[in-house]
């Protein structure tokens, strides 16, 4: 079988989350509290139990902390590369967390284990998404349920932009700096191929102003979401190119206010485990009514 494409340099990635979370703390991360927020609240509205729950790569153990008082939960477990992000897990007086370092790309879960695996802007840097979803399928207990966001591939376009017209106005060539995320519409699909019942992919836009580009880049080392690609050139921004990526996103993607947009997809799916209690599409050639009717009916 051949092997994923490279895409991220994931021990790159660690690296710069944890030394985020070390100097900044949780609360310089406001992109994944609001989403930690409206996973909670989309979850609200499931109304079943899920006693054994994985939240998967959420770094700050925000969503675990969320649903800790969910009836009919008795044990979450919070899974992450490095244990330093696992801090604080441990015996409550609700649910335990439990603590679980593994890689997402090879999750050490036995099969149908599950009832309920979160995951909270994290799938976007593996690479190997078709395989996680798999795996992530696989671990769930029939009818079990899989809820997650993702960047989605839209996410930081003005930054984007304004790098590559930059660079090809004053360099030779451009160099990725960006990453390439997940498109929504092809999430879908990618739920159906991994073995999900009832998968669902949509999205939202959250727009943060900026008083200037740097502003944004610092947002952003504070997240630890700076340039991890595999392919990232190695020699160090020139002044004049990064000045003029400055420029070119004001002069571009600013309101009249002069502060400027960035932009964040967010790519929310959700999908369940099969089991046969679930709603099914009807056979081709079972409906019971002929559709010439229904027109004749509905013109009459």
């Amino acid at each position: 079988m051949a092997r994923p494409p490279l895409i991220f340099d994931r021990a790159l990635l660690q690296s710069r989350r944890l030394r985020a979370w070390q100097q900044h703390g949780k609360d310089a991360d406001f992109l994944l509290s609001h989403v930690c927020q409206d996973m909670a609240e989309r979850l609200s509205i499931v109304l079943r139990e899920f006693p054994m729950v994985l939240e998967l790569g959420g770094h700050t153990g925000q969503l675990a902390e969320m649903i800790l008082g969910r009836e009919g939960t008795s044990q979450i477990f919070r899974q992450e590369h490095n244990c330093a992000f696992l801090h604080g897990a441990g015996q409550t007086n609700s649910a335990p967390i439990l603590p679980l370092v593994a890689d997402e790309e090879a999750l050490p879960i036995a099969p149908q284990s599950m009832d309920l695996i979160l995951s909270p802007l994290n799938l976007q840097w593996v690479n190997d998404l078709p395989g996680s979803l798999f795996q992530i399928r696989n671990s769930l207990k029939p009818d079990g349920l899989f809820l997650a966001t993702l960047l989605g591939n839209e996410s930081l376009k003005e930054l984007r932009t304004s790098f590559l017209q930059a660079e090809a106005e004053l360099t030779d060539g451009v160099s990725p700096r960006i990453a390439p995320f997940p498109e929504l519409k092809d999430m879908g699909s990618l739920l159906q191929r991994a073995g999900f019942s009832l998968p669902v992919a949509d999205q939202d836009i959250v727009t943060v102003r900026y008083g200037s580009m740097f502003s944004l880049m610092a947002d952003l080392r504070k997240m630890g979401a700076t340039n991890c690609l595999a392919d990232r050139s190695r020699a160090p921004l020139r002044r004049d190119v990064l000045m003029r990526t400055a420029e070119i996103y004001l002069s571009d993607f600013a309101d009249s206010d002069g502060k400027i947009r960035a932009s964040f997809q967010i790519v929310s799916i959700s999908g369940w485990a099969p089991h046969e209690s679930q709603q099914k599409p009807l056979k081709p050639g079972s409906a019971q009514t002929h559709f010439s009717k229904i027109l004749k009916d509905k013109s009459s």
